[in-house]
């Protein structure tokens, strides 16, 4: 987004009142609270650095008396100004700018009402609860369309400065700081820093993008519109018939693609051996399924709302 845009936008702001963008901001600022809930009562009291600026945060709250959400806001201010032509839109930087505040005011304000001490002193279940809360919440904020700031900014300026891949530069971010723990904390807690981050990382993939519940089949059959047809009948599932030819015979070979749930496998496999035991078949993974007989596909109507 350049300078341009940026301020286009800005001008032409209106905020978007339908149900899905404020069932976006609901998701945020949910995200944001079990974030705070995390970090108050697993990573915090175990010292377990996370990396990013939640992790940064919590080494100078180590060596200075200042809230530690007033730290997470602070440092995320500049990285904000610094990076905002990275966060795309309006929408998507007004979207992280409430996460990066609701973060901060949450993981303050819980902090007076929990135990300092958290609810366990076994750094097992520290690391995971702690994890699988963290990243919940961060998949939360993913799902309503924002980021958390800190090394998501970070890491696209990273990237567009000095052309490191975005996964590399989370890497090197999270690795840099959870180093400075093991310095300051001992080395057995940051590696258990380590698990936090690969624990958080998965639970806000899987909050984000599904769980795989989904499942791709390719069918490569001679009878496409016989194994169609049973497919359509049986389990009620939408099927594309592509054209396809053999790179070795040159011979024509119909392929079908279907989009079907986990549970679903085992009956089109016995489909399509009822229907065409010579029919070749490959089973993939689908992270999401949008469209008819699966998830509603919901079009935002107006780019310039926030």
């Amino acid at each position: 987004m350049n300078q341009t845009s940026f301020w286009k936008e800005i001008k032409h702001f209106q905020f978007d009142f339908s149900w899905s963008n404020l069932r976006d901001y609901i998701l945020i600022f949910l995200g944001a609270l079990l974030q705070a809930f995390a970090m108050r009562l697993f990573l915090v009291p175990a010292h377990l650095v996370s990396g990013g600026i939640s992790g940064i945060a919590q080494l100078l709250d180590y060596f200075i008396s200042v809230p530690l959400g007033v730290i997470i806001f602070v440092g995320n201010i500049p990285l904000f100004f610094l990076g905002w032509r990275y966060l795309g839109t309006m929408r998507f930087a007004l979207r992280t700018v409430s996460a990066v505040i609701a973060f901060a005011l949450f993981t303050d304000l819980i902090g007076v009402f929990l135990p300092q001490a958290g609810f366990t002193n076994d750094l097992i279940l520290q690391s995971l609860y702690g994890g699988v809360l963290y990243g919940v919440g961060c998949g939360f904020v993913y799902k309503g369309k924002g980021t958390s700031g800190g090394s998501d900014i970070l890491c696209r300026i990273l990237n567009s400065y000095t052309g490191i891949p975005i996964t590399q530069s989370y890497l090197l971010v999270d690795s840099i700081v959870v180093l400075a723990g093991g310095f300051i904390f001992g080395w057995d807690i940051a590696l258990y820093g380590v698990v936090v981050i690969y624990i958080s990382g998965i639970a806000a993939e899987t909050i984000a993008e599904g769980s795989n519940i989904y499942r791709t089949a390719m069918i490569i059959t001679q009878h496409p519109q016989k194994v169609a047809d049973q497919i359509m009948a049986q389990l009620n599932r939408g099927v594309t018939i592509l054209d396809g030819k053999g790179a070795y015979t040159r011979e024509d070979r119909p392929t079908l693609f279907c989009a079907l749930t986990r549970s679903e496998i085992p009956k089109i496999k016995a489909i399509v051996q009822q229907t065409d035991p010579n029919a070749f078949m490959v089973i993939g993974q689908a992270n999401e399924a949008i469209g008819e007989g699966f998830q509603p596909l919901h079009q935002p109507t107006n780019t310039g709302s926030q």
